[in-house]
């Protein structure tokens, strides 16, 4: 991996998966024994958490009657 201008680097794909990290969720970087460790933020939202916030009061009778499989996959995922 590289460190970008930024300071950023790139947690490969498996990883994320088998560590059930997602986008939007929240890490910290903690030093410890001169090694940087990633860590989950512990009261933090979880992915279906900021899910449901997203989500809350779009629902309704008819709110998504109607629509097409584009719209409501625009609708779910906030775009």
């Amino acid at each position: 991996m590289k460190l970008n201008s930024k300071g950023q680097v790139t947690i490969p794909a498996g990883l994320r998966a088998r560590h059930n990290l997602h986008e939007g969720d929240e890490v910290d970087v903690v030093e410890e024994g001169g090694a940087l460790r990633i860590v989950r933020v512990a009261d933090a939202e979880t992915r279906g958490q900021r899910l449901v916030r997203h989500m809350r009061g779009r629902g309704g009778a008819g709110a998504v009657e109607g629509l097409s499989t584009d719209e409501l996959m625009e609708l779910l995922r906030g775009e």
